[in-house]
């Protein structure tokens, strides 16, 4: 399915759904609103899956894996290589997000949408778009043909995780060097400065960091990305995973998947995919505000409160496996607690 056929498909949450979902909230018996985002997180999951009677027994974390070319111009301590190592990682179920995953009831799912290994790494989902990108100091990430392969793959993948039962997605990536490309795309979207929505990723030095900020300011400035265009913003300064998790949330939105974003970049991710397509931002849920500068920023611009302060920066989707026992927890209550009425107490009232 193309970018334009999906985001003609993607409808607006249901609003009678929802509204029956607040209703049965005021009549569980508690304080009103007590349990606070969490009970707004399970309306907006009865609007996204179209009924009331919500189902998120089955979860899957999607992990876009890939490289980025800006890695050779010095703005991150580790090397490209770890991409692919921490993605075997994953494949393996020995990487932070697998493990956390494991005690959510979740599974997780990394999916090479463009490493730059040369070989493929066993136990990942294989969708590569190309080896990586280019450096954006020396020309465009990806061609725009590249950006908008990677984002059908996203939306495949969302309708492809519909079609195997999965009832709530998490989403994640990784691929070192994605948090300039994400502060670059962020600069732009919400027309901000550099160092407004850059911070020091996997702890660059003071030295590091300023390359970062200059780099940045040097690729939007040879590039100038039109901020009313996501997919030239993600194929001039983006990633491939960017890209991919676009095309994720368009997809969730189409097959109507509630999804759980992670931190700093699934949030530029998803600012991205809200550009393409407005209707997308009922189907996102937030997890937590990283502790990168423009955490909180993006997702303001989203519309969207995370049910989590902890100061996570890790990424891989550890926000969304962090979460999921809270929404299970919160679901539990919405469904199984008793009412006002069978237990013959008068029900609270809203306050003018």
């Amino acid at each position: 399915m193309t970018v334009e056929e999906a985001v003609k498909l993607v409808k607006e949450p249901d609003g009678t759904a929802a509204l029956e979902a607040a209703l049965r909230w005021d009549k569980v018996a508690k304080p009103l609103n007590s349990l606070g985002e969490l009970e707004k997180d399970i309306i907006r999951i009865a609007g996204a899956q179209g009924s009331s009677r919500i189902s998120i027994g089955r979860k899957a974390i999607a992990v876009m894996c890939a490289d980025n070319g800006i890695v050779r111009e010095g703005v991150t301590q580790t090397g490209q290589e770890v991409t692919a190592i921490v993605a075997g990682n994953m494949a393996a179920g020995r990487s932070c997000v697998c493990i956390m995953a494991t005690q959510a009831g979740a599974d997780v799912i990394p999916v090479d949408v463009g490493m730059a290994s040369k070989t493929p790494v066993e136990g990942v989902l294989m969708r590569r778009v190309a080896d990586g990108t280019r450096s954006f100091l020396e020309g465009p990430a990806m061609s725009r043909e590249e950006a908008v392969q990677a984002i059908e793959t996203g939306i495949a993948l969302a309708v492809e995780l519909k079609s195997q039962g999965y009832e709530l997605a998490g989403s994640g990536e990784m691929g070192i060097g994605n948090t300039t490309t994400s502060s670059a795309v962020l600069s732009v979207l919400l027309d901000a400065e550099p160092e407004a929505v850059t911070g020091r990723g996997a702890g660059l030095t003071t030295e590091g960091y300023r390359r970062k900020i200059r780099v940045i300011k040097e690729g939007l400035a040879l590039h100038r990305p039109d901020r009313r265009d996501p997919v030239d913003v993600l194929s001039k300064v983006g990633g491939l995973d960017l890209a991919a998790l676009a095309g994720f949330y368009v997809g969730c939105g189409l097959c109507r998947l509630p999804v759980v974003l992670d931190g700093l970049i699934t949030g530029a991710a998803a600012l991205a995919a809200a550009g393409l397509c407005p209707n997308v931002k009922g189907y996102l849920l937030a997890s937590h505000r990283s502790a990168e500068p423009a955490g909180g920023l993006v997702l303001d611009a989203l519309g969207l409160t995370p049910v989590i302060q902890a100061g996570m920066c890790l990424g891989e989707g550890t926000g969304a496996a962090a979460c999921f026992p809270l929404l299970d927890m919160a679901a539990a209550v919405y469904g199984q607690m008793s009412s006002f009425e069978e237990i013959h107490v008068e029900q609270y009232e809203h306050l003018a």
